[in-house]
């Protein structure tokens, strides 16, 4: 039994989306979601017609927005022939049920989007178990509706079952498939791990970030290799690992999956053995698209989704990428409004990371541009570490006087 992602090959969706101005949440931020909402819609195959938001102080907890949202929502629906709904957030079974039944459509919340991505992304044996642990976890609680390869169990001469309902018989199937599923990515944790042990002493730098940042491409440009990347959201799900060589020092490369707000708990917990490579990196890379206008916030989450695998104290550089996508809004001499971040240039953003941070540097990947100093950072870092780390080992690389 596997759970599928949807078929979007037979035609594009369309797709509303809906999201929340809560207490803790302002109107631009909420914007700002529901852009991405929209490029994660995008990534999965559909288009997006139409936005609602609400103002709320919390979420309702049957049917998330208001009643009198919710009818309007129904007449665009059902005017316009709507395939799906997406929400950005997570809903309960309950939300769910009752949206689908008001709405009368297909209903997808942020989680379940992301892991319909990731089931879609996912190419390599080791990608698809990781990602049908972390459906099958989704989906246990919201059976209803979901589950089409089982018939109800009926009665009659050799039809009469064992006294289970069929969501029983579900919940029964799919937790037997979750421990098979934890089995097989047992096994894959410990060939991973016999996998890493086997690659030497050679220092280890990973490639960390939000998703669609640049790391696949900043990972074809120093190793020279033909690593897939696209201008869409999880191009990545299998870390590769590569072989480069910086000046005179061997390193290994790894490219990880990029990380995102709100990323569902399951997907963290079963790519275990996809973020050992972060775990047992040397240095860390921290790759932020700065042409992004929410980019301070996409450098929260990564930080927050490093602390929670347990690797914040590690080494790291932030690698601000895409400057040659930068644009900034100027502002008149008689501009008396107050400054906003729309009117830094990216001066004033360098000179305002590097004097809190003087691990930084501001390259393009895509244009090749200020790669040389950033090559640079890296080999003095890597090898002051080396020189620590193998101090017996030390003249195998020249290392001038001070």
């Amino acid at each position: 039994m596997k759970i599928k992602s949807f078929d979007t090959s037979a035609k594009v969706e369309t797709a509303v989306l809906v999201g929340l101005i809560t207490d803790g949440v302002k109107e631009v931020q909420v914007n700002e979601y529901l852009d991405e909402l929209a490029f994660l819609a995008e990534t999965a195959g559909a288009v997006t017609d139409k936005r609602f938001t609400q103002k709320m102080r919390h979420p309702n907890s049957v049917t998330f927005v208001g009643q009198g949202k919710l009818e309007e929502i129904a007449v665009y629906v059902k005017a316009k022939e709507i395939d799906l709904v997406i929400f950005d957030e997570e809903l309960s079974p309950s939300q769910i049920r009752n949206i689908e039944k008001a709405l009368e459509c297909r209903i997808l919340d942020r989680t379940n989007l992301i892991l319909d991505i990731f089931a879609k992304r996912a190419t390599s044996a080791n990608a698809k178990v990781q990602v049908e642990l972390a459906q099958c976890e989704y989906f246990l609680p919201r059976l209803t509706g979901l589950w089409t390869h089982l018939e109800r169990q009926r009665g009659g001469i050799g039809l009469r079952g064992p006294g289970e309902t069929e969501i029983e018989t579900d919940r029964r199937v799919i937790r037997t498939k979750i421990a098979n599923l934890k089995e097989q990515l047992k096994k894959i944790d410990l060939q991973k791990a016999t996998q890493r042990k086997n690659r030497g002493v050679m220092m280890r730098i990973a490639l960390v970030g939000y998703t669609n940042v640049g790391k696949s491409t900043i990972m074809n440009l120093i190793s020279k290799s033909d690593v897939f990347a696209e201008n869409k959201l999880f191009a990545t799900l299998d870390t590769t690992v590569r072989k480069v060589v910086i000046e005179n020092l061997p390193l290994l490369l790894s490219d990880t999956v990029g990380f995102i707000r709100k990323l569902p708990h399951g997907l963290v917990e079963s790519f275990k053995s996809t973020l050992d490579e972060v775990r047992e990196a040397d240095l860390l890379l921290h790759i932020v698209d700065i042409s992004h206008p929410n980019f301070e916030e996409q450098i929260q989450v990564v930080q927050k989704t490093i602390e929670e695998i347990g690797v914040a104290d590690k080494p790291m550089f932030l690698v601000f990428n895409k400057v040659d996508a930068f644009t900034y809004t100027q502002k008149d001499a008689d501009d008396l409004t107050e400054l906003t971040k729309a009117n830094f240039s990216l001066d004033d953003f360098k000179q305002m990371w590097i004097a809190k941070n003087q691990n930084c540097v501001f390259i393009s990947a895509k244009e090749k541009q200020n790669i040389d100093e950033f090559k640079k950072l890296v080999y003095d870092k890597i090898k002051e570490m080396y020189v620590i780390r193998y101090p017996h080992e030390h003249f195998l690389y020249e290392i001038p006087e001070e």
